[in-house]
């Protein structure tokens, strides 16, 4: 008789952490007078702690239901933490965090895990500053750094961190990279600049409102007067400070002999600012501050988001460098020293505990485990490793303890081999230029000669007019809706996809993705949901459903491992004498009965039975067999489920006439039955990071245009090597940096909208770049012959630019299209 899997009961929770208690226990402490539950002693020593501390109004300020979930609690820390704890006391480390302010006093910044809310941060501050020496504790709750100061000769930096870890939170240096500090600097310069010329030119466009109501109404001399000065006033700092990248790009572009666009930008801005400068004080000609604020402001704008692009690109590798820990144990004549991470070099032995990190490349000499390559190969599950296998460094130990033999260190490890590979695909990553980029180069050497030819041509006919009529001539052909024409539609579809759950990061997406030809598409996180979940459980003989959750969740309670944590959630029970059968399953006694969990071959040997994959319910998903000794208790079948529009989304795509592929790193079978079940033809598995590179480069040699969807580490360098790179919203924050877009909702479909969209961006473009090059062609002989005066070019100039920015206002609504249910 088999049955199905029915919802546990509730039970009491712990006053502290929230979570539920066992049955069983009897922990508790007395809080204001009243007798709260525990689950566990580590909730009563931090709740203890709190109380002997005076902090007991901790609990007044905590918000939802859960609080903290201590890692480390208690009176007396761990050795090997004391230990570590004791290296931040080294000044060589400190010079990285810590700043000396006075003579004795000392400031650190500090990133503190484990913070959940309002109350965690005023629990944090107020035990800080009640220890010796501590003279000010600030917690951020937004970015969960703690700036704490004290005097060194009263307190060492090792016990404030001891403080920290004993109320159940874990506090880390934080070492702001120098290249983020001058990319913050640059960030903050260019927004000032954007801010003062967008001030200016709506101060300024209000000014200009005016006179030129008064050129067709009139207007008194002296109120004409005050407005040019007002006008002045405003513009000069939109000029000197707002537009200097430009002068400055244009003076290095010619003594470089390199034409930009920079040259006549700069060229019509200082002579529109100058000229209406002249006319200012000496009260004759037109003033043009209008047209020099506006122009700036809207350069400023394209300026300012490829400056954010190419921050986001540069901080990727050296977070990609910081997986790697910041201690390692190493063996030294049969003893554990705690040493540096950086102090490592070859040939050394170093200790790997279970749940810590592989400081650095090396081969297993004692022990066997699974290793958890995620970080690298973004395959949630852990790989089985033991004696002469190579492990990676930045990857993590999930199960045994293992000593390995350092062989490659610094720039030879595995982990800097990817950051080359990402730098090289950045440099080979095909340049998608623009199709206003690609007219205006042609056009701003036109327009310089043209300038010039009617600067010529005037002084001969009539040297008082040759100034103005060049200047109406560059005036009116300044490349502003040129400009405009790409930049405002890409902004107006970026918008619209950014409201409906795809972040655009690289200007160029819009436009490849309108002509791409294949989407490659890796496997877990991307077309799975990428998490290991309880799909069914199917009970043998007449064993109750809810008592075999409970024994397998006692047996997979102090594991770490994907499958493991499928069974948490259902764990009452404690398991005694555990141990684990590497790649197999674990072994243990729950309430006196021995039983096994994992492969069918290895849990039937207990009972004596030989059972295999075939006996399974289906063979579908992956299943796990639990027997005692006996026999077969229940099969579990674990499974990725597909994201719930996938299907659909693969559909619509290849309706656009888009081949699919999938690009994994997985190589089990359920590689096969997602690609049969989507209907995908070409399938590449058990692929590594440099072969999914080496892949999409090959396809793009043979002229494909190619969409990488990916979610992994192991997905940056073909990220950053597709013409266009999308990440799922629940990648990681270094796939996320290396992508040219993020699906915020992780909604496959939101794919198809980006195509769409990028298609009808396309012909908005086309619009633009003919409506600019129209009205350049028609304005250009009139201003040459001078029947354009100079504020007649720039009311032209502005109107184009409106008609430029209204048509690309038409991409604020999505293309439509029948939503998935």
């Amino acid at each position: 008789m088999n049955s199905r899997l029915d919802h546990p009961q509730d039970h009491v929770s712990c006053f502290h952490c929230g979570q539920d208690v066992p049955e069983g226990t009897h922990f508790s402490v007395v809080v204001k007078g009243q007798n709260q539950p525990m689950c566990c002693p580590g909730c009563q020593a931090v709740t203890e702690t709190i109380i002997q501390s005076g902090l007991e109004h901790y609990y007044k300020h905590r918000q939802g239901e859960a609080g903290l979930i201590p890692e480390m609690t208690g009176a007396e820390l761990p050795s090997a933490v004391k230990d570590e704890l004791q290296l931040y006391n080294n000044p060589n480390i400190q010079k990285e965090f810590v700043i000396s302010l006075e003579e004795d006093v000392k400031e650190a910044s500090l990133v503190i895990e484990g913070i959940t809310c309002a109350a965690c941060v005023w629990l944090l501050e107020h035990h800080l500053v009640k220890q010796p020496g501590v003279t000010q504790a600030s917690v951020n709750l937004t970015n969960h750094r703690a700036r704490i100061r004290w005097r060194a000769n009263e307190i060492a930096l090792s016990d404030i961190m001891s403080a920290i870890y004993k109320i159940g939170y874990q506090g880390h240096p934080y070492n702001p990279d120098k290249e983020e500090q001058l990319f913050e600097q640059e960030r903050k310069q260019a927004v000032r600049r954007l801010g003062i010329a967008g001030v200016g030119m709506m101060q300024v466009m209000m000014m200009a409102v005016a006179l030129y109501a008064g050129t067709l109404q009139g207007i008194e001399d002296k109120f004409e007067t005050f407005i040019r000065w007002t006008s002045l006033i405003i513009a000069t700092p939109v000029v000197l400070y707002s537009a200097k990248p430009f002068f400055v790009a244009a003076l290095r572009d010619i003594r470089t002999r390199h034409l930009s666009m920079d040259v006549p930008v700069s060229i019509a801005i200082g002579l529109a600012y100058l000229a209406s400068v002249w006319a200012t004080i000496t009260q004759s000609g037109e003033v043009y501050f209008d047209s020099v604020t506006m122009f700036t402001f809207f350069l400023l704008i394209g300026r300012y988001l490829e400056m954010q692009a190419r921050h986001r690109t540069g901080r990727a590798g050296n977070s990609l460098l910081n997986l790697l820990p910041a201690s390692a144990i190493k063996i030294v004549e049969g003893h554990e020293a705690l040493v540096p991470a950086t102090e490592l070099k070859p040939g050394d032995i170093v200790l790997v505990k279970p749940g810590h990190t592989i400081p650095a490349d090396g081969v297993i000499k004692t022990g066997a485990s699974s290793i958890d390559e995620s970080a690298l190969t973004g395959e949630y599950l852990p790989v089985s490793r033991t004696i002469g296998d190579q492990v990676v460094g930045g990857t993590i130990n999930a199960e045994n303890p293992i000593q390995l033999e350092v062989t490659e260190v610094g720039a030879q490890t595995r982990l800097s081999a990817i950051v080359r590979l990402l730098d090289r695909a950045h440099e080979e990553k095909p340049q998608v230029a623009k199709v206003a980029d690609k007219v205006a180069s042609y056009f701003v050497a036109a327009v310089l000669v043209t300038a010039t030819i009617v600067s010529l041509v005037w002084w001969q006919i009539e040297p008082s007019h040759a100034f103005w009529v060049t200047l109406s001539v560059l005036v009116v052909t300044c490349p502003c809706a040129l400009s405009l024409a790409t930049p405002t539609a890409l902004t107006a579809a970026t918008g619209t996809l950014r409201q409906n759950g795809l972040l655009i990061t690289r200007g160029h997406v819009l436009d490849s993705l309108a002509t791409a030809t294949h989407v490659v598409f890796d496997k877990t996180g991307t077309l799975t949901e990428g998490n290991l979940s309880l799909k069914s459980t199917v009970t043998l003989g007449n064993i109750d459903t809810q008592f075999a959750l409970e024994t397998a969740a006692a047996l997979e309670s102090h594991s770490e491992h994907p499958i493991a944590k499928a069974f948490h959630r259902y764990g009452i029970k404690a398991a005694d004498s555990l141990q684990a059968e590497l790649g197999q399953g674990l072994e243990g006694e729950v309430e006196g009965k021995r039983y096994r969990i994992g492969k069918p071959e290895y849990a039937a040997a207990l009972c004596h039975r030989q059972m295999t994959i075939s006996d399974a319910p289906d063979q579908h998903g992956q299943w796990l067999l639990l027997c005692d000794q006996h026999e077969p208790i229940a099969w579990f079948c674990l499974n990725d489920q597909l994201r719930k529009d996938t299907e659909r989304t693969l559909q619509e795509l290849k309706k656009l006439g888009l081949k699919i592929q999938m690009l994994t790193g997985d190589s089990s079978a359920a590689v096969h039955e997602i690609a049969e079940q989507l209907s995908i033809d070409t399938v590449i598995a058990n692929v590594s990071p440099k072969e999914k590179l080496a892949h999409v480069q090959a396809l793009q040699k043979e002229g494909a245009r190619v969409i990488m969807v990916g979610d992994g580490i192991n997905d940056i360098p073909v990220l950053a090597g597709a013409q266009t790179s999308i990440a799922m919203g629940g990648a990681t924050d270094l796939a996320k940096t290396n992508a040219d877009a993020v699906l915020i909702g992780s909604e496959l479909s939101r794919l198809t909208d980006a195509i769409l969209l990028s298609k009808k961006t396309q012909y908005i473009i086309r619009q633009n770049l003919g409506w600019s090059i129209m009205y350049n062609l028609l304005a250009l002989p009139l201003a040459s012959a001078g029947f354009i005066a100079p504020y007649m070019a720039a009311i032209g100039m502005s109107a184009s630019s409106l008609v430029v920015v209204g048509n690309a206002l038409r991409l604020t609504k999505l293309v439509r299209r029948n939503r998935v249910k």
